[in-house]
């Protein structure tokens, strides 16, 4: 897909990798609808964007709260083409800890439910809005991309929930893939490493310096434009699809 005057949703897109997402699209061009639930971000983002960027609560685990934000994407004056999800949390817990206390349950299901099942909930209503729309160049009506993470192969002591999380969305890029092939939607999903987001800034510099030093090549921390510009490369190149691409430098994490 080489022409950005389209529509895009991007959900988690008011911080971190999101934002990043969503600065990069609209430079090129496309209205995008901001999907997040932090209200106050997402407004001051779509404000400073200004043009066709527009802002919309969205809780990804809520189907009606995501169809309205479709429905506000599809209401633009050009056809969705882009979904790109980010939307995610962490949560950081052994399965059985100290004391032989048992993992929580309820912060591991809503870890699964914000990971996977926002992102499949995105997907199955941005994919079925691309399928309404006219083809382009090949057939193609449009491409979702995901976010896993390095996490997905490589979960570390005290990741179960979020290494379940994300390996759900490496394993559902395939088929997803299959599904929508009738339909001209391509699925790819992109499995970051250690990127500086919010979250590892607020760790010391030390620590920072630290991990930066366990990555292979280039010795630094991922920056959300890496992401934002690995996303833009998938949505270009068309004959990309049902692939997840690891972004980490060379980085394969150790147990701890």
């Amino acid at each position: 897909m080489k022409d950005f005057d389209v529509a895009a949703v991007v959900s988690g897109g008011a911080s971190g990798l999101g934002e990043a997402t969503t600065r990069a699209l609209a430079a090129r061009g496309a209205a995008v609808t901001i999907l997040d639930i932090q209200e106050d971000r997402g407004k001051e983002l779509a404000a400073e964007l200004g043009g066709h960027t527009t802002y919309v609560r969205t809780d990804v685990t809520d189907p009606a709260s995501v169809e309205a934000a479709v429905a506000e994407a599809t209401g633009k004056d050009r056809p969705l083409r882009i979904a790109v999800n980010c939307a995610g949390i962490g949560w950081a817990q052994r399965t059985v800890g100290k004391g032989n206390v048992p993992h929580d349950f309820d912060p591991f299901v809503r870890t699964v439910m914000v990971n996977l099942v926002g992102t499949f909930n995105v997907l199955r209503l941005a994919a079925a809005a691309m399928a309404a729309t006219e083809p382009g160049e090949d057939g193609e009506r449009g491409v979702v991309v995901n976010t896993a993470s390095i996490a997905a192969y490589d979960g570390q002591i005290g990741q179960i929930a979020y290494s379940a999380s994300k390996g759900g969305i490496v394993g559902m890029t395939l088929p997803a893939a299959r599904d929508l092939s009738g339909v001209g939607v391509r699925v790819c999903t992109i499995a970051p490493g250690l990127v500086d987001t919010p979250l590892l800034g607020s760790l010391p510099e030390e620590a920072r310096q630290s991990l930066s030093a366990g990555i292979p090549f280039p010795k630094r921390l991922g920056r959300p434009s890496d992401f934002a510009e690995l996303a833009l490369d998938i949505v270009e190149h068309g004959y990309l699809n049902g692939e997840v691409i690891r972004m980490d430098g060379a980085l394969r994490m150790a147990p701890r």
